[in-house]
Formats: C-alpha cells, sequence, structure tokens
C-alpha cells in the first residue's frame, strides 16, 4: 500500500473544512490576503471602508509581536473616518463567538528571509488566526512543528506581519493530529502540543475526526476567545481538553442550577489553570456576585497567587489576614484568593460577622485547592451554612473516598459527600498516556539484612520506632543517598526531596549529612524546613497531611510553641544562611519557605529534608526525585510521589521514587483506588531488565543502518543520515531511563562505552552540519529533526574535568601521554559543549603546555591563556563587522547577566556605520549569532 501524499491529505482537509461551513477563498500571496482582509472586515462590522480608514487599521495590525497582536485581535481598533469622527472596528466577535466570516485557504505564498507556501490557512474576519501544517503519513509529527518554526524565523513576520496574527496551529501526519498556542519561537516546545479528546478522555488523533471536533468553526472560534490565556509572561496558553471539560462544566453548572460539584484532575495536570479560566468566566457571569478560590495552607496561598497573577496580573489580591478578606468580600474584587483557616475567621468571630453577614444570600461560587485535604470537614459545614446561597466546587487529583477517609468530629466524611457529583475526571492514567505527566521509577531499597545477608521482607515490615529510627539504620540510608544521588537526578541536574516520618527522625538525618560530608568536595547542599511544635503521627498512616497553617498565618491570634525542636531548626535555617547568603530566622519563617521553595526550583537545593510540608501542592518541574522514609497511603503516598513526575524536557524521563520502606503493598492499593488495578504496569516503569532488552534491541537496528562507525561517512543520502539520527537518538533515550536505576552497569548492554562516544561523534557531527546548513539558509531533511542534544550532555565532563586530564599529562611518560592525549582529543569530539572549544583547547596543549613545568600551574596558565583569547575574539568579531569593541563588550555583560537577548536597537548600536533600514534585521541577525558562537565557546561550560 502506497503512503498517502500530502498534497491528497491537504486537498481532503480543505474539502473537509469547506463541508463544515468555511467559505474556500484562493489567496496566493499577501496582497491578495490584504485585499481579502478589508472585505472581510467590512462585511464582519457592516461598514464599507475608504483606502485612507483601512490604511490606518492596516498600520495598526501591522504593530507589535505574537503577543501585542494577540492582545490587539481582542481589542477594538479605533481610526479616524473620512469626516474626521473617530470610528471603531472589531477583529472578533468575543461575546457570540459562532458569529465570525469563517474561510479556508491553501498554500499561500509569503517572502520573508525567503520564500515559504504555507499548506493550509483558516482566516477568521480575514485574519489568519489558525495555521495547519501537513507531513505526509509515516512522517514524524515533530517535524512539522519544526516546520512552523521554521516559518516563524523566516517569513511571519514578513510585509504586515498578518501571520503573527495566528492564534493556534495544528500539525497533522494524518494519523496524528495536535494544536498548540502561537508563541515565540524560544517560548515554543514540543511537549506543549497536545492532542484533542472528547469528554472521557479518549483521544482523537485522526486527521478528519479532529478536524469535525476541533476546527468545527463555532468551537474553533470559542478556543480562540474564552481558552487561550494571555499570560503576563508574554506567552499565550491554551486549555488541553480535559481543562476545557471541566471548566464548561462548571460554568453550565452555574448558569443552570445552584448544585455543587467537583473536578478529579490528577496532580500535576494544571489544576491551576483550569480553576482560573473558570473563575475568571464566571465572574464575568452576571448572576455570580463572587468567586473565591480557597486554599487550605498558606504555602499554596502565596504559590496560587503567585501562578493566577501569572495568567491576569493584579487579577488577584492576597488576602494578608482576615481583615483584608472581609473588605474584598464587600468590594469590587470579583476574584478573591483565600486560605479556608481566614474564611473560617471571617464567618466565626463576631467582629467579622457584622460585616459577613451581609453578604448571606449573595451568589458566591467558592471554588476550593486540592479539596482532598479532608480536615476542613466542620469548616466546609460551617460556610455551606453560612452562605445559603453559594456554591461550592472542588479541585482534587486524589478524591477522598470511603477506603482512605480521615476520621474527624464528623465521621468519615468522602469528597461525594462535601462537593456532590464529580463533574469531570482526568485520572492519573489518562495524564501518563497524553504524555501530561512522567511515570514512576518505583526502587524499594531494604536496610534490614539477615545473618545470611539476604534481604528479610518480613523484618522489613517491622514497623517499631526503635528500629526504624535506630541510628545505624539512618547512617545506612544517608550513605545509599550519597553514592545514589547524582546517578538519580543526572548529576545533579534535577532535585530532590527526602520525607521522613517525624521531626526527631528528620533532626537525626539532617546531622548525619552534614557529618558525612565534612571536607568533601562538591558536598549536596541539604537544607530543611518544618513546624516546630510537637512531632504529629500521620492520622492513621493514610497519607493525612497535618495543617501546618499554625507557623504561616498573619493572624495576631496565632500562637507559637517553642521547644528543643524550634531551636535546631534555628540552627538549621543558620547553616542555609551560610550556604547562600541570607538572613532568615524561625521569626521570619514564612519568608524563609518562600525562599527555600524558590531555591528547590531554581535547582540551587540539592535535597530538601520535610516531614509533611512541600508533599502536596509544591509544583517544581526541575525536581525528579523523592526518597521516602515515611509510612504513606492512599491520597498521602500519591500526592507524595506525584511531586517527582512533572514533565519537563527528555532528560527527565520519569519521576523517581527511592522508597525505604516496604510501601509496594500501600503503592499498589493507592494506585488501584485513583485508577484501576490495570494501571499499575501504565503508572511505573517496567524492570531494569525490560529496558536493557530494549536497548539491545535498538542496537541491533542501529547496526542494521551503520554496521560500523566508518559506514557512516558512505552515506550517499541525507535519508540515510536521517535514519542513522533517529536510530541512535532512540537508543540514546532508552540509555537515559536506564542510567537512572541503581543496578545500571555498561557491560549489560553488549555495547562498549567507547562504541557508543564514537557513534555520538558521527552524530554530533551531522548536528554541525545541520547547524551550518542553516548559516547558509540551505534546505535540508535533517533541518526537522530533533537531536535532542540534552540527553547526551554531561555535566561531569566539563572544561574543569579536561584540566585535570591535561595537569595528570605532565606527569606521565611519552607513552601513556600519547594514550591520554587521544582520550582527550575523543572526549572534545563526543561532548556537546566542548566541541565549540576544541580547537582552543588543542592550541592550548600544543602552545603551551610544553611550556608548563609543574603541573599545579596547568589551571592557572590556562586562565591567563582563555582571557586573552576571549579579547582577540572580541577585537576580530569588532574588527570583522565594523563593531565598537566597548559596547559590544557591554551587550554580552548585559546579556549574561538578564539572560535576555539584546533588542535589535542595541546590536545596532554597537555598530560603527549603521545600516540602511532594510538592511537592520539581517545585520542585527548576524551579530547576534556571533554573540551566541562567543557565549558558547568562552563562557558556557566554564
Amino acid at each position: 500500500m502506497t503512503t498517502q501524499p500530502e498534497a491528497i491529505l491537504e486537498q481532503n482537509l480543505v474539502q473537509q473544512l469547506h463541508e463544515l461551513g468555511y467559505k474556500k477563498v484562493v489567496i496566493t500571496d499577501e496582497a491578495g490576503l490584504i485585499n481579502n482582509l478589508k472585505s472581510q472586515l467590512e462585511k464582519h462590522n457592516q461598514i464599507t471602508l475608504s483606502e485612507f480608514e483601512f490604511g490606518q487599521i492596516l498600520n495598526q495590525l501591522s504593530k507589535g509581536n505574537i503577543y501585542q497582536k494577540a492582545k490587539t485581535l481582542r481589542d477594538r481598533i479605533a481610526y479616524e473616518k473620512e469626516d474626521r469622527s473617530t470610528g471603531y472596528l472589531e477583529l472578533i466577535n468575543q461575546i457570540h463567538w459562532c458569529k465570525n466570516q469563517y474561510q479556508v485557504t491553501s498554500q499561500v505564498t509569503m517572502e520573508g528571509r525567503y520564500k515559504n507556501r504555507y499548506d493550509v490557512t483558516l482566516l477568521v474576519n480575514g485574519l489568519p488566526l489558525v495555521q495547519v501544517e501537513l507531513k505526509r503519513r509515516g512522517l514524524e509529527l515533530k517535524e512539522a512543528f519544526n516546520q512552523t518554526n521554521r516559518y516563524q524565523r523566516h517569513s511571519f513576520g514578513a510585509g504586515s506581519g498578518l501571520f503573527q496574527f495566528i492564534q493556534l496551529f495544528v500539525i497533522s501526519n494524518g494519523v496524528n493530529t495536535k494544536y498548540y498556542a502561537n508563541n515565540s519561537i524560544k517560548a515554543r516546545s514540543f511537549k506543549q502540543t497536545f492532542f484533542w479528546a472528547d469528554r472521557d478522555n479518549k483521544k482523537i488523533t485522526q486527521l478528519k475526526p479532529f478536524t469535525e471536533a476541533f476546527l468545527e468553526p463555532c468551537h474553533l472560534s470559542k478556543m480562540i476567545t474564552k481558552y487561550i490565556v494571555l499570560n503576563t509572561n508574554g506567552e499565550l496558553m491554551v486549555l488541553r481538553p480535559y481543562q476545557y471539560y471541566a471548566t464548561e462544566a462548571i460554568v453550565e453548572r452555574v448558569k443552570n442550577s445552584k448544585k455543587n460539584g467537583y473536578i478529579w484532575h490528577t496532580t500535576g495536570s494544571g489544576k491551576t489553570l483550569t480553576s482560573f479560566k473558570a473563575s475568571q468566566i464566571l465572574t464575568n457571569l452576571p448572576e455570580v456576585y463572587k468567586a473565591v478560590f480557597v486554599v487550605d495552607r498558606k504555602d499554596l496561598d502565596y504559590q496560587t497567587i503567585k501562578e493566577f497573577n501569572s495568567f491576569s496580573e493584579g487579577s488577584i489580591d492576597a488576602t494578608d489576614n482576615t481583615i483584608t478578606l472581609v473588605r474584598q468580600l464587600g468590594d469590587d474584587t470579583k476574584l478573591i484568593v483565600t486560605t479556608i483557616q481566614k474564611l473560617n475567621n471571617a464567618i466565626q468571630r463576631e467582629r467579622y460577622i457584622k460585616k459577613t453577614s451581609k453578604l448571606q444570600q449573595e451568589r458566591i461560587v467558592f471554588i476550593f485547592d486540592e479539596c482532598h485535604r479532608s480536615q476542613f470537614g466542620e469548616t466546609h459545614q460551617r460556610i455551606k451554612d453560612f452562605f445559603p446561597n453559594a456554591q461550592m466546587f472542588g479541585f482534587t487529583g486524589t478524591p477522598i473516598f470511603a477506603d482512605n477517609a480521615f476520621k474527624n468530629a464528623l465521621g468519615k466524611r468522602t469528597t461525594k459527600e462535601l462537593f456532590g457529583e464529580c463533574l469531570h475526571k482526568y485520572v492519573i492514567t489518562d495524564a501518563i498516556r497524553d504524555q501530561n505527566v512522567l511515570k514512576f521509577s518505583i526502587e524499594y531499597i531494604s536496610t534490614f539484612r539477615s545473618k545470611e545477608g539476604v534481604v528479610d521482607i518480613q523484618i522489613e515490615d517491622i514497623n517499631r520506632r526503635e528500629v526504624m529510627e535506630d541510628e545505624r539504620r539512618l547512617e545506612k540510608v544517608v550513605e545509599y543517598i550519597l553514592l545514589n544521588h547524582n546517578r538519580k537526578t543526572h548529576s545533579r541536574r534535577f532535585t530532590a526531596l527526602m520525607c521522613v516520618q517525624g521531626i526527631d527522625t528528620l533532626i537525626q538525618y539532617y546531622q548525619l549529612f552534614k557529618q558525612k560530608q565534612e571536607g568533601v568536595e562538591n558536598p549536596l547542599k541539604v537544607a530543611t524546613i518544618f513546624s516546630y511544635r510537637a512531632n504529629e503521627e500521620d492520622g492513621d498512616a493514610i497519607g493525612y497531611l497535618p495543617d501546618e497553617d499554625i507557623l504561616m498565618a498573619a493572624e495576631p491570634e496565632a500562637e507559637y510553641q517553642t521547644s528543643h525542636s524550634r531551636d535546631q531548626l534555628e540552627s538549621f535555617i543558620q547553616d542555609y544562611n551560610g550556604m547562600f547568603q541570607t538572613n532568615y530566622s524561625t521569626e521570619d519563617f514564612y519568608a524563609y519557605y518562600k525562599d527555600i521553595a524558590k531555591r528547590v526550583k531554581n535547582r540551587q537545593v540539592d535535597v530538601l529534608l520535610v516531614v509533611n510540608m512541600f508533599l502536596t501542592g509544591f509544583d517544581s518541574k526541575p525536581l525528579n526525585t523523592i526518597y521516602v522514609d515515611k509510612n504513606l497511603r492512599y491520597h498521602g503516598l500519591i500526592q507524595a510521589y506525584s511531586r517527582t513526575n512533572r514533565i519537563l524536557d527528555e532528560v527527565k524521563s520519569q519521576g523517581n521514587v527511592v522508597s525505604f520502606r516496604n510501601l509496594k503493598k500501600a503503592t499498589d492499593e493507592a494506585i488501584t483506588l485513583f485508577s484501576n488495578k490495570e494501571a499499575i504496569e501504565e503508572i511505573i516503569l517496567e524492570p531494569y531488565d525490560h529496558y536493557v532488552a530494549d536497548f539491545k534491541e535498538a542496537a541491533s537496528k542501529l547496526f542494521e543502518i551503520a554496521p560500523t562507525v566508518d559506514s557512516i561517512n558512505d552515506f550517499l543520502s541525507e535519508e540515510e543520515e536521517l535514519a542513522f539520527v533517529k536510530a541512535f537518538r532512540n537508543l540514546i533515550r532508552i540509555k537515559n531511563v536506564l542510567t537512572s536505576f541503581t543496578e545500571y552497569e555498561i557491560d549489560d548492554l553488549d555495547f562498549p562505552e567507547q562504541l557508543f562516544e564514537d557513534y555520538k561523534s558521527k552524530y554530533l557531527d551531522l548536528y554541525d552540519k545541520v547547524r551550518q546548513d542553516h548559516a547558509k539558509e540551505k534546505a535540508s531533511i535533517l533541518d526537522d529533526i530533533d537531536f535532542e542534544l540534552e540527553l547526551i550532555h554531561r555535566d561531569e565532563i566539563n572544561v574543569t574535568y579536561i584540566l585535570k586530564l591535561l595537569a595528570g599529562l605532565k606527569d606521565q611518560k611519552p607513552k601513556e601521554r600519547e594514550k591520554q592525549r587521544k582520550i582527550i582529543s575523543d572526549i572534545l569530539d563526543s561532548e556537546t559543549q566542548l566541541r565549540s572549544k576544541k580547537e582552543l583547547i588543542e592550541k592550548f596543549i600544543e602552545e603551551n603546555l610544553p611550556l608548563i613545568t609543574d603541573s599545579e600551574q596547568v589551571y592557572e596558565e590556562f586562565e591567563r591563556f582563555w582571557t586573552r583569547e576571549k579579547e582577540k575574539s572580541i577585537l576580530q568579531l569588532s574588527q570583522e563587522e565594523n563593531l565598537d569593541s566597548e559596547k559590544v563588550q557591554a551587550v554580552i555583560s548585559n546579556y549574561l547577566f538578564t539572560q535576555k537577548e539584546p533588542l535589535r536597537d542595541e546590536l545596532i548600536a554597537a555598530m560603527n556605520e549603521r545600516p540602511g533600514l532594510r538592511e537592520r534585521a539581517s545585520a542585527a541577525k548576524k551579530i547576534m549569532a556571533k554573540i551566541r558562537e562567543f557565549i558558547e565557546t568562552f563562557v558556557e561550560g566554564i
């Protein structure tokens, strides 16, 4: 059977769109696009525009970047009419989103840096708002994604830049179809491309049913006008299908009834964005007085406010105390974030009731975050009784069922009892299948052995405090972590949590980490935070996480208890202050909390040691490992494990759970409760041997394409090169998973390390070739392949490592020295961050190394050499491009400090002779490319 050509796929799509209500229109170039835009805007606004009037409108549409144009799309455009009065023009009807004009065209040609023809363009009121890029069946979907990136670089901004109005991209190879929001290339990631699905989370991947469900005119314009969020980072975010269905369910329930309900969306699936969008839409409904988003701890309060305000700056006012909350309930603040504790105060304390009682009959919608936390049962009932006209909705990743309910004064209360019907469900198996969260790799590490040295599970099941907290056992755990942490976190590219049973144990662990690392070069940065009240047991060991808000509330009536544990925490905070040059204490506990959360997210803390805090609600993508020495069950277990499985990049292939207690039964029970019995295989990685077999199979396929390393030199076509790149990329993906297993040994793979490095060098040669072709603007089928270089980047192999090897060269005999030189040369060829430095390092070896008499001088001499070469490079760049060298250095320094690329005007300002307006863009781009090359060579990895 022959593969369906791309042209047939395109014809069928255009015909289907026509049948759905899009009018076919032939537009070949920008002139045709502009003529069509004028007629469509006239039709939509029921006006006739003179050339003078339309010229003003087109001028306004031409201004700004993608984000600014997205804002323009949602505004009315003011223009001066021929009679000098002011006219207003609507670009898209957001209130009645079906009442817009829909067209489809194909093969529009735009010429920027060079000519591009776009596959299928969907026009709404004449503006190109959706671009569909197709690849023939069998090709990687990522190739279509990369193609839209190329269009962005080369031609979307050409002419009047109307293609920068694109809100959504759709990419398809017929079999798989995904959508994603338009953004600058830097802000795009293939990880942020989504499949559409039906209400039951069944993916719709084939192009034809996707078109029928997603591209239907009314649905598409609803997605654009209601379900794209313009966040304060200058990015567009589009909701995923389950977020859409959940929001729709809440809004429909508020419109049509006064019933409550809850949303079950698994941890890590983006509940904050869903709840924000639901709250935002609800505040626009005339029947809703206010929307109040309720969290149950101050740490979540801070994080949620920060996230909400990132979607819409200033939309949320942090309620620092109950007085502020009471004031906001009475003023015109439509959307409030508060804690359950403050809300409880507002309806219970006499001094507040006088004001809040006036609101009792208002239609207030309460949305509860993390509503699996069962301690608010009484407060929940109190709120319900106080606001009889209110509606309540809960969001949870782990609902409370009869099996995992915690008993309180009201008995065992389930989520269904508190909130009623589940309005939408998206469980962990759905999220893993959709690649919205990662699987877990769970290893159970025994800390007990019988006399014969064999692990004894029966002994392991002993849960007596004197056994579990014996210092000899804790010492073994710390030794294991110190030995394996780099493996688990890819040489500290990621961070880890460690949760323990109680504060006394935590104190012992912290002190052991400190003792074991005394005098160690580059020790793990270990930090801790805990409530300094008396130890609390995990409620019936079912995962109930006790409230810690007592230390976080800004209420003057909060009582603080001092104890030995507070003194210990004070000591640990002083260690932290020494580590990061901060000045915290237990007196400003919450400021310390915020700082520690920020540093975990910024990968500055290697291991954060906790009892209960951070095990729920804390979202950090760079966190990939949790060490568990704590009894967890049900929702507490899933919540804790789920700190590790947020999607980040290709290297983070799974969340690592290392359990020093035998929690296998508890893990299986929790997974079964929150998904189903068959889900365990979908949620947990296969055993080590499975991936060894996968690696061997992938290696066999690689050898079919390239039997030897040298055979790659004989490839006659790019198709052969592409096949090799894909085969080797698959190999490194599997190896990336394997290396996180404790039992990983390279010998298990029957693929020698040197052979792997040799193939890797050829892989990198092809990557370099693609980059050079890009510079020459030469088209290549390799352009569309993602080399995923992060999978072969090794942090421990850097310039410092090379200098250690060079220092060793001085003390070796000639024969050994030559062998070591070969090793260094191979490393420079095979390490991604060293290839750009290879020529200079080899120059140092040839010209400087022979003159050094003492191996200890290698570092100092290299630093001098590097400084000289850096200065020469800047001078050379300045001379070649006729730049002011001091201004160039200032531009580079500012770039490194802010981590933001310089603006075009800053680059132009560094030129001794400024180019004409037409040449400025290309001249600035050329200089920026050379600055990036300079930084890659002289700064990164040094």
